[in-house]
């Protein structure tokens, strides 16, 4: 016999007990980890709630009672939905707690500053408030996204979960299809943009998608191929100035029409040099709204029509004179430009040996370009040279895999072709390899055995940010889903994004390769590295299980850790101490690089490091110091060098400037002219440049200026 009950209320109040707001309670829980339950899931949660509730043979019941017993159905079900349930349950405490640290943390940004990002001036209000949002937004994804043993093993150093305070509002880096949302014109904060007519409109154009569009991701914005993309809008202001001079002349004037191409040539040149300016005060003045410089990247070299190599060699010197007043110029950051380069289009005596000179001589003044080899070895070589395609670097680094128009991961057949243009990467984590193996040896454990947890561990948040991103709504960023600017992206706005997410990659990424090596034996990886070798190999292997197994696109990536260098090293000497060159500098090393401090020659860095180069296809970049001055020379010498063993090579030099008589040189404290130490300093920071002294200070944390300092091969 069914007994009459009521609920007791934390207040002491109490209500009849309705088995709809037991389910109602659960399909919130559910909703929050994007789960739907099916009817007989609800309907046996409803049997178990109200016979447990009977059981215990009381007229009232404490909601706590009540907690315990949903709580209890709920695992019965589904256990994910069970622990979303707790969590929101236990939300009034857990939420002070979370909103002390997020208050703690905001203090410190609001009168110390943050250096975590290299892009961010903290300096701003609009900055500021945009770090302290991004600090309740970290906390809520810890909150009600992460399970406990993936919080554990962030908080202990495992693993890295790279941008938690945006992964589950956007995505990460794109390649951004800008020519196919220019054409035929597209639709932007309510007002239909008509397609450009002329090029100075085409760069007004394109600034005003890259700054709308990057602000909608956390990750960099790569314009790929952008001479290709400028150059029928260059074209058409050609026809239009050689009508506007001709309509001034004499129709019978013999030299008319050479006059005319001559002048409007040099207006398309003015126009593509002003556009270039503006472009390179917009990214570098301009913060997105979310609180950042975007970090733009921008691909070119290969074309070879006229106003392409135009394109080309007008960004290039342009960016190799710098902005500023007279007599105080220097580079600025962004656009980062990487050259597509091929041998049989930019080698000695071809036609594009003029572009290939341009970039030399920009790289020896600036640092960029950097170089992207699409004729040498390698995976990014292989697919230009058979598809013509290129797999141009998103952001500063990563890269895609092949997704094939009819056959997705694998091709349908010899004519499928591979596309990369409007994609995108939803999320990087990160293991940190001496940490495993140092586990594995205090816990008496294989060391593969632990690897493959946090493998594991990592394969299953990425399926869950592929779930949830893909309840996302087009709305959320109209230009990538319903203009194309993301491949397949013609969505309507309430559409669910879910059907653009298959050809997009998941990256797991690796760091302190060198440690690791150190950690496993004592030795670098200069020195040896073949059990480092060994340990990327398996991860390959083991990723390329997981795709086959999912159906996702991962991808390894050597991760270019900026703040996480010193982070990680305080993680290790928390749990296993200071091990002598493993945790006893400050930092750890980048991806499979060297260590800065190796006293080794440009030649031998390149060959070290190129065991790993074909295993970190999901983003890697190789690049050696040049400590020998402008020498233009040596410089275009290592690139072709590079160029030849397929990498994507980086020139790094430090430039600096005195903000008070404008004098510059290499790796200079104390200008040697007026003795100001009022200096602006541009180092690399990995695969990208930043200020690491901006009139006397800087930007960058202490971690990565004390590796700054001590660099000799990199």
């Amino acid at each position: 016999m069914k007994v009459m009950m009521y609920v007791i209320k934390k207040d002491g109040t109490k209500e009849d007990f309705n088995i709809q707001k037991i389910v109602r309670a659960v399909n919130k829980s559910a909703s929050r980890i994007m789960y739907d339950f099916k009817k007989d899931e609800i309907d046996f949660l409803c049997e178990y709630a109200e016979e447990k509730a009977q059981s215990l043979e009381k007229e009232e019941i404490s909601i706590q009672d009540m907690h315990n017993i949903v709580e209890g159905a709920l695992e019965k079900v589904n256990p994910a939905v069970a622990k979303s349930y707790r969590d929101y349950r236990n939300y009034k405490h857990d939420f002070i707690h979370m909103m002390d640290e997020v208050y703690t943390k905001s203090q410190s940004i609001r009168y110390i500053g943050d250096k975590s990002n290299a892009n961010t001036d903290s300096a701003l209000v609009a900055t500021k408030r945009s770090l302290i949002f991004n600090e309740l937004n970290k906390e809520l994804y810890r909150k009600f996204f992460m399970t406990r043993n993936e919080l554990q093993a962030c908080k202990d150093g495992y693993i890295y979960i790279h941008d938690q305070s945006a992964r589950l509002d956007t995505m990460n880096c794109c390649l951004f299809d800008v020519a196919n949302v220019l054409r035929g014109g597209f639709e932007m904060g309510n007002v239909w943009y008509n397609e450009p007519k002329t090029l100075d409109t085409a760069f007004d154009v394109m600034g005003d998608i890259i700054l709308s569009t990057a602000a909608q991701q956390y990750g960099g914005f790569t314009v790929p191929e952008v001479d290709k993309i400028l150059a029928p809008y260059a074209e058409k202001s050609y026809h239009k100035y050689c009508e506007e001079f001709l309509k001034y002349v004499d129709a019978d004037w013999a030299p008319a029409k050479e006059r005319a191409h001559q002048y409007a040539m040099d207006k398309v040149r003015r126009d593509f040099d002003q556009g270039w300016q503006g472009i390179e005060y917009k990214l570098n003045t301009v913060g997105s709204s979310r609180g950042d410089y975007p970090f733009v990247t921008v691909t070119l070299g290969l074309g070879m029509e006229r106003f392409e190599k135009m394109c080309s060699i007008s960004l290039l010197e342009v960016h190799k004179e710098g902005q500023g007043k007279e007599g105080h110029k220097k580079p600025v950051l962004f656009p980062k430009i990487v050259f597509l380069y091929d041998e049989n289009i930019h080698g000695e005596g071809k036609e594009g040996e003029d572009v290939f000179e341009a970039g030399i001589s920009c790289s020896a003044k600036t640092m960029y370009p950097d170089w992207l080899s699409l004729s040498g070895k390698g995976y990014i070589s292989s697919m230009y040279k058979r598809y013509k395609k290129v797999i141009s670097p998103m952001g500063c680094r990563a890269f895609l895999s092949p997704w094939y128009e009819r056959g997705g991961m694998t091709p349908a057949d010899d004519n499928d072709v591979p596309v990369f243009v409007g994609r995108f990467n939803v999320g990087a984590v990160s293991l940190h390899l001496p940490m495993i193996l140092a586990k594995a040896r205090s816990e008496d454990k294989d060391f593969y055995e632990v690897l493959d947890f946090y493998l594991e561990m990592i394969r299953n948040l990425h399926i869950r940010t592929y779930d949830y991103l893909g309840e996302m709504k087009a709305s959320t960023n109209p230009l990538a889903y319903c203009e194309g600017g993301f491949y397949g992206g013609n969505l309507k706005p309430s559409d669910k994004i879910k059907p653009l997410l298959k050809p997009m990659t998941a990256s797991f990424g690796i760091t302190a390769l060198n440690e690791l090596q150190e950690l496993y034996n004592g030795k670098s990886i200069r020195e040896d590295g073949k059990f480092a070798l060994e340990v990327l190999q398996y991860i390959n292997k083991k990723v390329e299980q997981y795709k086959k197994e999912d159906g996702n696109l991962y991808a390894i990536y050597g991760t270019p850790a900026e703040s996480l260098c010193g982070l990680q090293v305080e993680q290790f000497r928390k749990k296993y101490g200071i091990v002598e060159g493993v945790s006893d500098r400050p930092y750890v090393s980048n991806s499979f690089h060297c260590h800065v401090t190796e006293d080794i020659t440009p030649i031998e860095k390149q060959d070290c490091e190129g065991r790993f180069w074909e295993l970190c296809n999901g983003g890697k970049i190789q690049y050696v110091r040049y400590p020998i001055g402008y020498n233009v020379d040596a410089i275009r010498a290592l690139v072709r060098r590079a160029m030849d063993l397929g990498y994507y090579e980086g020139v790094n030099l430090s430039l600096a400037y005195c903000d008070d008589c404008g004098h510059e040189e290499l790796e200079m404290d104390v200008c040697p002219v007026c003795g100001s130490k009022n200096l602006t300093k541009i180092d690399r920071m990995n695969g990208y440049l930043s200020y690491s002294r901006v009139h006397g200070d800087t930007r960058l944390n202490t971690a990565k200026m004390a590796e700054i300092a001590e660099r000799k091969s990199m």
